[in-house]
């Protein structure tokens, strides 16, 4: 379906394989159409229909408040959309094999994490990757479960750790640019 939504591709390139060297630019973002309802006091809802966000709104709320609910919402939308094209469990999988790493028994995006890129637990063997990591460039993505696959052998950032880690050949660029952004940002680096 046309979402007005690059799609990435389930299968993202690795790190050998030719990817451009600067990311793609964001597409276009979605228009949003404001449905205002005597019926609705308190609530905001938003759907995707036809590339097109619907924002549901109170009659009542101010045009201002309609514009913050639009933006964030729309950045909702876009990120889950960005989300189901990309099987985590199995690129993780594909990284584990090919950089000889654990397999993880559960790898999910979360909309959750918002001050970290990725977390690993290890009793569960669970790695999360926040949703705000699908719109970074593919060699990046594999970076942050390459990094966590490595936290289940190691649960702290110790020189075998980064043993570990620096099987993936990008990890220091993905690394560099990871910290351009959290210092852009102003948030911690997560990784």
């Amino acid at each position: 379906e046309g979402h007005g939504v690059s799609v990435t591709e389930d299968r993202l390139p690795f790190a050998d394989e030719p990817t451009p060297e600067a990311p793609l630019a964001d597409p276009p973002l979605p228009p949003v159409q404001v449905i205002r309802s005597r019926r609705r006091r308190k609530t905001v809802e938003a759907r995707l229909v036809d590339g097109v966000v619907r924002l549901m709104v109170p009659a009542s709320m101010s045009a201002a408040e309609v514009d913050d609910h639009a933006v964030e919402l729309r950045d909702r939308l876009v990120r889950r959309h960005r989300c189901d094209q990309v099987d985590l469990t199995r690129r993780a999988r594909e990284l584990s094999a090919r950089y000889g790493l654990p397999v993880a028994p559960h790898v999910e995006w979360s909309n959750r994490q918002t001050r970290t890129w990725a977390s690993c637990t290890l009793e569960s063997g669970l790695i999360r990757v926040s949703a705000r990591a699908s719109s970074l460039p593919p060699w990046v993505l594999d970076y942050l479960l390459v990094h966590a696959l490595a936290h289940l052998v190691h649960g702290d950032h110790s020189p075998s750790f980064w043993e570990l880690c620096n099987r993936y050949p990008r990890t220091e660029r993905a690394r560099g640019y990871l910290m351009a952004i959290d210092h852009h940002t102003d948030e911690p680096d997560g990784t």
